[in-house]
């Protein structure tokens, strides 16, 4: 009798241990699941340098999505791109700030993630941006910027001339050669003003990069301007336009990127219009990733 109230006993301890087991490894692969993104990228979203408008967007996302565990990695253009082709060329997740027109989405397979909140907003274009009286002082040069317009598929292949290694300036200028019709009508009837200097300011974005190198090159090859390039990040660029210390640029991103710099500077510069239709903003993963929307990190 002993005997099977042991047995029974024992049998029953068993079964104990085994549905302990089994809720434990239940809760465990949920549990990993769960964090499984998150823990591999160390809940990191890799950004471009910390003046950027599509950095303050980001900051913004996180705060709104909850994502309370999550942080925003200042660095540079370069140092995201590098961490994104270390990461996609062994297929391991990475999450990123991202924008278009750029040269990644034509090198890697990669796909916004859904922004439900409208934190990044709608589309926007890429402005004209001079100082005031540039028009009376440099008129060529006005008129050119005034011209100045392209697709984001013609700033694309000066962007992946660089990034396959040519310099800016080489990029710029065989992009010029190579479009002779399309810069025409850019200086069409336009005097030269040899020897004038100008400035032109920029971010370091690939985009700026590429955009602001072949206006210089129209600008000195064509009208005779001597140009000097600026680069600085988002603030010092529209201060410099708007305090006249620097001429022109073609890097600013509206309405929603620039906006606070747009407002702050009212009356202190003049809007030439878009120079590029159809960009975009937003947190970039490869489609390797099984994520779809921003929300998502909350639960992956």
């Amino acid at each position: 009798m002993n005997l099977l109230k042991n047995k029974a006993k024992i049998g029953m301890l068993v079964s104990l241990v085994a549905v302990m087991v089994m809720t434990g490894c239940s809760k465990d692969a949920s549990s990993s699941a769960e964090e499984t993104l998150g823990s591999q990228v160390h809940h990191e979203i890799i950004g471009i340098d910390p003046g950027a408008g599509l950095m303050k967007q980001t900051a913004q996302s996180i705060k709104d999505y909850d994502l309370k565990d999550w942080k925003l990695v200042e660095g540079s253009s370069a140092a995201m791109t590098a961490a994104l082709d270390k990461a996609y060329k062994d297929k391991k997740p990475i999450i990123v700030t991202g924008w278009t027109p750029h040269w990644m989405f034509a090198k890697y397979d990669l796909k916004y993630l859904n922004d439900p909140k409208g934190v990044f907003g709608k589309d926007e274009q890429i402005h004209t941006i001079v100082r005031n009286n540039l028009k009376k002082e440099a008129p060529s040069a006005y008129t050119m910027l005034d011209r100045f317009e392209w697709t984001p598929e013609e700033m694309a292949v000066v962007m992946s001339a660089i990034a396959e290694g040519k310099k800016p300036e080489e990029a710029a200028a065989n992009w010029v050669k190579d479009n002779a019709s399309k810069v025409d009508g850019w200086v069409k009837d336009l005097s030269q003003d040899k020897g004038k200097k100008l400035k032109l300011a920029y971010v370091a974005w690939d985009s700026e990069i590429a955009s602001t190198n072949v206006v210089k090159t129209v600008l000195e090859d064509k009208l005779g301007y001597k140009v000097e390039m600026l680069q600085v990040e988002a603030g010092p660029m529209w201060a410099g336009i708007s305090d006249g210390s620097a001429d022109a640029l073609v890097a600013a991103w509206l309405p929603t990127t620039h906006k606070d710099y747009f407002d702050k500077f009212a009356g202190k510069f003049e809007d030439l219009g878009p120079n590029l239709n159809g960009t975009k903003l937003g947190v970039v993963v490869p489609t390797y990733m099984n994520i779809d929307s921003i929300a998502d990190l909350n639960t992956k």
